[in-house]
């Protein structure tokens, strides 16, 4: 096996200058949730370049496949390659050309990473049995996310997959470091919107008006005790409202006020019955107040749950390849993944490389100055290229 770990490391050195290329080209000209079509057309370009034919899926994604020397496990490696809609702060001699467009979660190096995978994989066709399929998912920024549109098509299953894997960015470990986590990992993700209707007038004549400003006031404090008196204590929840839209001016109270949020867990049956909960709680206050409300909630990704006894083994493996120091244990998150669908179907894991530089700020994923140590590009390539040898081995 130590043959293997030092091929593996020779080729992810030589094919790491064109996927360092790689990885910039598609950061200079990131593209939006479903309208990742230059990007797709650049990946299915330097897979035809490299002997690989891929297939266009949900629209602007790929799929390729490399088969190894006999029959196996059928493994699928997910990249997802949409952007945010986020003008550029980072200094690079690479930024962002495209206006409010940035890969500030680091698709930009999910492909690249799965794209240098191949290339190992291709040349070392001869050491492992099965398939392994390159999948370039897009829009998992935006609902309902590519990969319920991925598995719509039914592509995934000729035939089913046997295992998925997907790793994402992670500032918070140094580049050359991954993470994983057995069993639920992260949180399902609901949006929340939410209407309160009054009667609006002067500011001056409070008492005239039923006033939707407070009303809303009221549902931003009030719902908090979903989570601190009904949500079961061992369940983490969060629900949390990020945009309060008020319309009004310092003398003019709005008939209208629009509240926007969001309500995360890690069990399903709770989930449920939270969103119960929400609109019960929201039509008995505004009601009690006089006003008028409609509730809307977008069921978004389920929460995402690893397979315990692949996500222990590839830790083994990772630990094998890069050493024991550079393998945590990561703690459950309340963010969520649209990969969290793949792993309702298929025994899947789902890990975190790490991006941080030792010397720098690190600034989180969504922030306009987010910067990966491109050094994890290395990392990133040769360990999923490591683990689907070590997974289908001859």
């Amino acid at each position: 096996m130590d043959k293997i770990k030092s091929k593996v490391q020779l080729l992810a050195n030589r094919f790491f200058d064109e996927i360092l290329e790689v990885r910039r080209y598609i950061h200079q000209y990131p593209e939006l949730s479903f309208e990742e079509h230059n990007t797709s057309r650049y990946i299915a370009q330097k897979l035809a370049g490299w002997g690989i034919t891929s297939k266009v899926v949900a629209g602007t994604g790929l799929i390729a496949g490399i088969s190894g020397k006999s029959a196996g496990q059928e493994i699928v490696l997910r990249a997802d390659i949409d952007a945010l809609p986020i003008q550029e702060q980072a200094k690079l001699p690479y930024a962002s050309e495209n206006m409010s467009i940035m890969h500030a979660c680091g698709h930009d190096v999910h492909a690249a990473c799965v794209l240098g995978a191949g290339l190992i994989l291709k040349e070392m066709s001869d050491n492992f049995s099965g398939r392994v399929r390159l999948l370039f998912q897009p829009g998992e920024e935006l609902l309902p996310g590519g990969a319920s549109k991925v598995l719509a098509s039914g592509i995934l299953d000729q035939p089913a997959p046997d295992i998925m894997i997907a790793q994402h960015v992670f500032p918070e470990l140094p580049a050359g470091k991954v993470g994983f986590r057995a069993g639920q990992y992260m949180a399902s993700t609901d949006e929340i919107y939410i209407e309160v209707t009054g009667t609006g007038g002067h500011g001056g004549m409070p008492h005239k008006l039923i006033d939707p400003v407070l009303i809303a006031s009221h549902l931003v404090v009030t719902l908090q005790q979903i989570v601190s008196r009904k949500a079961p204590p061992e369940i983490p929840t969060v629900l949390s409202f990020g945009k309060f839209n008020a319309p009004g001016a310092t003398n003019v109270i709005p008939q209208k006020v629009w509240l926007e949020g969001t309500f995360r867990t890690l069990d399903e049956k709770w989930r449920t019955q939270a969103h119960d909960e929400i609109r019960q709680s929201v039509n008995g206050i505004v009601e009690a107040m006089g006003g008028q409300a409609e509730v809307r909630i977008v069921s978004g990704y389920p929460s995402l749950v690893n397979h315990t006894e692949l996500t222990r083994k590839m830790s083994g493996f990772a630990q094998t390849f890069l050493g024991e120091s550079q393998v945590v244990e990561l703690p459950v998150r309340m963010t969520g993944e649209d990969f969290a669908r793949y792993s309702q179907k298929y025994p899947s894991v789902f890990y975190r490389l790490g991006t941080g530089f030792p010397d720098r700020k690190n600034f989180s994923v969504h922030h306009p100055e987010f910067e990966v140590n491109e050094e994890a590009l290395r990392t990133g390539m040769e360990l999923l290229a490591y683990l689907c040898l070590r997974l289908n081995q001859l």
